[in-house]
């Protein structure tokens, strides 16, 4: 996998989360793929998890560029708003293992958005 190679599976991705497209997820993502939401999330294990996690009929915008390729694991900076009755924005770092088909084997997302606090409870 190269960086035109991540980028054409991140176009994907987006097109089907757009499209709300279940089925693009066997294409996106191995059998037993793990899915992390967040950096201390337990993860969704497996594509049937993925699938029933993807539906989100919310519109957005989602730019994305490399980050750092290093076959076969991809860095990616990605910014998503979405525009719906409350607009809100997440600007995440994708880190994402493809398997030798192409297709993500592990998934990780690392989000941040406005008014996140930077430091733990009790710090000055």
């Amino acid at each position: 996998m190269d960086a035109d190679d991540v980028m054409t599976w991140v176009r994907e991705y987006e097109r089907a989360w757009r499209e709300q497209d279940v089925a693009a997820v066997e294409r996106l993502f191995t059998e037993d793929a793990l899915y992390l939401r967040g950096a201390y999330d337990d993860g969704l294990r497996g594509r049937a998890a993925i699938e029933d996690f993807w539906l989100d009929p919310t519109p957005f915008t989602m730019t994305a560029e490399p980050v750092a390729v290093d076959p076969p694991t991809a860095v990616l900076r990605v910014e998503v708003h979405y525009l719906g009755d409350e607009p809100h924005e997440f600007r995440d770092l994708w880190v994402v293992r493809f398997a030798p088909d192409g297709r993500a084997e592990h998934f990780e997302e690392w989000a941040h958005w406005p008014g996140l606090e930077y430091t733990g409870p009790g710090a000055d």
